[in-house]
């Protein structure tokens, strides 16, 4: 898990943290945050797409969005197992229910 979080989280918090700085200008004395670099970037990569650079922010945290719940997914699936104990461990049948009940409801046409 902690190696999730290095690959995955790591990239995602410096890029927000990128994008959040030079969004608004506040550079402190580093020329990568300053509003200049933030909008020069984006021309290059609108350029590189062939995208006008103002819808660029919005495609980036959509496909973020998506890669986080895709990897979920696939962490979710590779635990299931532990996920499921863990559910039954929290949430026990309820003892009073009998299997006759069920049965009869079962039975019913």
């Amino acid at each position: 898990m902690k190696w999730f979080l290095v690959f995955w989280a790591g990239p995602i918090l410096l890029l927000g943290t990128w994008y959040g700085l030079s969004y608004y200008d506040m550079n402190f004395g580093f020329f990568m945050l300053t509003r200049q670099t933030h909008d020069l970037v984006f021309q290059i990569y609108g350029r590189i797409l062939g995208l006008p650079p103002e819808i660029l922010p919005g495609l980036v945290a959509r496909a973020v969005v998506v890669d986080s719940i895709l990897l979920f997914a696939i962490i979710g699936f590779r635990r299931r197992r532990q996920i499921a104990a863990w559910w039954r461990n929290r949430y026990p049948e309820n003892p009073s229910r009998s299997l006759a009940s069920d049965e009869s409801l079962s039975s019913a046409p």
